[in-house]
């Protein structure tokens, strides 16, 4: 499973970074992808970059201000956030994108945002 790390309480403006690691799960096989569940909502996507970290794609709200990379020497994802909302707060987890549908979820980092 992966497993998301990171977050904490950060205010309007502020920036985080959010690191992915995975254990007995080599994430260089698979395009990865960063989701976010808001108080009392569906888990959305965010971000996913592809297996060589070529390819990236971001939901519309995270355009210009979220990057996300990998390292697959370290077996690690990231997610840089920057100019963070209070409605980017949520428990952000990551995934493999072809995990995302039906699970498993590891354990996500809260992040705060306060304004």
């Amino acid at each position: 499973q992966l497993q998301a790390y990171g977050g904490g309480l950060v205010q309007f403006g502020g920036s985080l970074r959010l690191s992915c690691a995975a254990s007995g799960f080599a994430l260089a096989n698979s395009a990865i992808g960063w989701f976010r569940q808001a108080p009392g909502k569906e888990r959305e996507w965010v971000s996913s970059i592809g297996r060589s970290g070529g390819s990236t794609n971001y939901a519309d709200d995270a355009k210009g201000r979220f990057t996300i990379s990998r390292d697959n020497a370290k077996n690690t994802v990231y997610l840089q956030m920057n100019s963070l909302k209070p409605e980017d707060t949520g428990v952000y987890y990551c995934n493999a994108v072809s995990l995302a549908k039906n699970g498993p979820w590891g354990q996500g980092t809260l992040v705060t945002v306060s304004s």
